[in-house]
């Protein structure tokens, strides 16, 4: 049984994303939308797998805005709706979050926003609390998995009350916690309504936004009034505790919690909304207190609202902060308590490990064995060295990121999602003598590729858009997306074809290939680059073969074996190419440089027997009937 499927009453051991995904089963969502990204993608994968038993709509959107655009429609439709995304996708959906806060809502809609401190698998650590304040939607702070699937009930509850969006704002810490999770009876699903045509409500024509625009102050401090009845998640603790204060938000509460009852009894304001900021709450906790320390990561949210409300009522009160917490990374156990005890002019102990001078070999991150992104790199080097050409690698966020590594050295630029092509459009305009190649996967073009691509064939930009098309949003987990040809529940759906988008665009010079036909995809890559030099226009051509790790899957499901390769010794030469050009991790080097291919890691792509000189690797046994078909 489904983790999600247990009864009321159960304590289950969840994920915080698979806390959040029950707290929406709990409040009786009828809709949910996201956009794959780590760290918020189980929130609808955990919802996708059971969707069927509770009866609610669920969808992987193409990108965070559409995502919360659908949720947005489904909430004034009367269904209480919820959009996931991770921090950065935040930005994607900014155009439209920035303009929510100005409509009422008429179900629930709560939109989950993965914050990422310290970067583990993002290109900045922004701190969306600050969404929340430039867009007039409250944010919730979990701080434990129970308290995300908590928070994210009172969330749909709020938002009814307030007849507004929530914002929720779980760090990694929680999101990718597991721990024991308390379920309660389900709400009654309520998977279709009735949108009532209001458009002085609905419309965000000048007129009727300079009135909501008035109006939001004072909504604003109905919301934070709704705010400071938001328990148990804002409380004080230890009241009688006087003199000092530590204010903790989010999950920095079990931190401080923690570093706290190593020294004793000291008044913790714990914060579960911090924004807006409950000032009632905040000034009870501050009663008799003359110096406060705020725990938070990123940015002085909290710090600065507690300032201002010290300011505003005349209190004389120390605030402290950023001083000793600092703002870069997520908050650690020795991070709080360090901050804490410098706070209270207490000793900081020293560490009780010893430290242990033992140089770990380098291990950077890699393509799997038989991405066919691997050998994409490979024939786009050789095709870009045998023309001559100086190219400018535009990159992009997915596994090929892992081009900029040695041996490939194919990523120059990498910004955010759909940022390749959008930066080559201004690369080949400027940049003499030079052709910008933006590398781009398939999840990405759908998701943020096709607007920079009209741009490119609008102001005619020389330039090359490689698509490494491995048929599913790999780097997040296999989830599908526009040209998978199934959805999010694994039903079949319309697979939209990349090739037949561009040339609807009105890209005149498309080209499919085979990444795993090495010749043929050279030829194919030196064709379009020819293209773009000679014609001074853009050019797509598209890597299509499927993620190895998708292709094993099915191989197990089909119960086809997998065609193992292997070094015939006597022929091996050591010359290097295929674990020095090609770098596949399933080929090692025996100590005498000669390759040596892992049968355990062999997926059986057979790129390696390829680009060998000498001939000198070979499947271990017939290729299999059908082998080509899983790699579609």
């Amino acid at each position: 049984m489904h983790k999600l499927l247990y009864k009321e009453g159960s304590n289950v051991l969840l994920l915080g994303n698979e806390a959040i995904a029950r707290g929406f089963i709990e409040a009786g969502g009828g809709f949910a939308a996201a956009y794959p990204g780590t760290p918020s993608t189980e929130i609808v994968e955990s919802l996708a797998e059971v969707s069927e038993a509770y009866g609610y709509y669920v969808e992987w959107s193409v990108n965070e805005k559409v995502a919360l655009e659908s949720a947005f429609g489904a909430s004034i439709s009367g269904v209480r709706s919820l959009a996931a995304m991770k921090h950065v996708g935040l930005n994607v959906a900014a155009d439209a979050f920035a303009s929510i806060g100005y409509v009422d809502t008429k179900a629930g809609l709560v939109i989950v926003s993965a914050e990422d401190p310290n970067m583990w698998s993002s290109q900045n650590e922004q701190d969306n609390r600050l969404y929340g304040m430039l867009a007039y939607i409250p944010v919730l702070e979990p701080s434990s998995p129970q308290e995300a699937k908590e928070l994210t009930k009172a969330a749909f509850d709020l938002s009814e009350k307030i007849g507004h969006a929530v914002l929720m704002t779980p760090t990694t810490r929680v999101t990718h916690t597991r721990a024991p999770v308390a379920y309660e009876r389900p709400m009654p699903v309520k998977r279709m309504g009735y949108f009532s045509k209001d458009p002085k409500r609905f419309t965000l024509i000048p007129s009727n936004s300079r009135s909501k625009r008035k109006m939001l102050p004072e909504k604003w401090e109905k919301i934070r009034d709704a705010l400071e009845v938001l328990t148990p998640y804002n409380r004080v603790e230890n009241q009688e505790s006087d003199k000092v204060a530590i204010v903790a938000s989010g999950i920095s509460y079990p931190y401080v919690k923690e570093a706290t009852e190593e020294i004793g009894k000291y008044r913790i304001i714990k914060i579960s909304s911090p924004v807006p900021l409950p000032k009632k709450l905040i000034l009870k906790g501050l009663e008799d207190v003359n110096k406060v320390l705020v725990v938070e990561e990123l940015e002085p949210v909290v710090e600065n609202q507690i300032r201002k409300y010290v300011d505003e009522e005349g209190l004389d009160v120390a605030i402290e902060g950023k001083n000793y917490v600092g703002y870069f990374g997520e908050m650690r156990l020795d991070r709080a308590r360090k901050s804490i005890r410098e706070f209270l002019g207490l000793p900081v102990p020293e560490k009780t490990y010893k430290n242990i001078n033992i140089e770990l070999p380098d291990r950077p991150p890699s393509l799997c064995p038989g991405c066919p992104h691997r050998a994409t790199f490979y024939s786009l080097k050789r095709a870009v060295n045998s023309l001559l050409i100086k190219p400018i690698y535009s990159g992009d966020i997915g596994c090929y990121s892992l081009g900029i590594n040695p041996p490939y050295n194919e990523q120059d630029i990498i910004i955010e999602m759909g940022g390749s092509i959008g930066v080559a459009n201004g690369l080949s305009h400027a940049a003499e003598g030079q052709i910008p190649i933006a590398i781009i996967g398939d999840s990405t073009f759908y998701h943020a590729g096709v607007p920079p691509l009209i741009n490119a064939v609008y102001n005619r930009a020389p330039m090359l858009v490689v698509v490494m098309d491995n048929r599913i949003t790999a780097m997040t987990g296999e989830q599908p997306n526009p040209g998978s040809g199934f959805n999010a529940i694994g039903a079949e759906s319309e697979a939209i074809d990349i090739a037949t988008l561009a040339k609807a665009i009105g890209v005149e010079k498309v080209i499919e290939f085979d990444p795993f036909d090495i010749s043929k995809a050279t030829e194919a890559l030196k064709e379009a680059l020819s293209y773009v030099k000679e014609e001074r226009r853009p050019a797509v051509a598209i890597a299509k073969k499927a993620c190895a790790l998708y292709a094993m899957r099915i191989a197990r499901k089909r119960k086809v074996e997998v065609p193992i390769y292997q070094v015939i010794e006597d022929k091996c030469t050591a010359c290097g190419i295929c674990y020095n050009a090609l770098a596949c991790p399933a080929i090692l080097v025996k100590d005498d440089k000669k390759a040596w291919i892992d049968p355990s890691l062999c997926t059986g792509c057979g790129v390696c027997a390829q680009v060998c000189p000498f001939d000198a690797i070979k499947p271990i046994k017939e290729i299999p009937k059908g082998w080509d078909e899983i790699w579609e």
